[in-house]
């Protein structure tokens, strides 16, 4: 090898040698970004929005605090992108439920059931109702206001059901969240002909 061709470790090899690395470090930041939107599900579960730390979320994370905010440009944008996962996967989880259900009262039994297994993780229901509870903060409200909207109405898209029964659907959501929060006793929330 003559010194004209070799290159240093790391050295750029010509112009489309950084191009590699770039979609490489792209796919360390993404990767990153998930690690952190995780650890704030927890940390924003626990907390809430006003006393969890980006310091705490960033440990968590395995990362510094200062690289939260090269992903993210601050708090808000931080649980906003907590809150936007932990609603995709009910809205993932309604998809997947509905698969071969032939009327809309069955996707949506389909759909109450795949939120009871939802359910169990209780970072997820806590982060829900903490997105809730932030949205006394004006920069919160309306993106979680919206948030909630539309997969309110992803769910009647996807159920073909009517409004009212979709309401009915969220309501009962809510019973279940606040039971699962406060670990309830079944009688607290289910019909007496279950």
């Amino acid at each position: 090898m003559t010194p004209k061709t070799a290159t240093k470790p790391g050295a750029r090899a010509g112009r489309g040698g950084g191009a590699g690395r770039e979609a490489t470090h792209r796919a360390s930041s993404d990767e990153r970004r998930e690690q952190v939107i995780e650890a704030a599900v927890k940390e924003f579960a626990a907390h809430g929005f006003h006393a969890a730390s980006t310091n705490a979320i960033a440990k968590r994370a395995g990362i510094s605090q200062p690289y939260i905010y090269a992903l993210f440009p601050s708090k808000h944008e931080l649980f906003l992108a907590m809150h936007h996962r932990v609603v995709q996967r009910i809205r993932d989880a309604f998809r997947e439920a509905v698969r071969g259900a032939d009327n809309p009262d069955e996707r949506l039994k389909r759909m109450g059931q795949a939120y009871i297994r939802l359910l169990q993780d209780r970072d997820e229901i806590l982060a829900q109702m903490q997105a809730h509870a932030a949205a006394g903060d004006p920069a919160l409200r309306e993106p979680v206001r919206r948030e909630f909207m539309q997969l309110m109405e992803d769910v009647r898209r996807i159920s073909g059901a009517s409004r009212e029964e979709v309401v009915g659907l969220f309501a009962k959501g809510m019973l279940l969240n606040v039971a699962a929060a406060l670990d309830l006793p079944p009688e607290c929330y289910k019909p007496e002909s279950e």
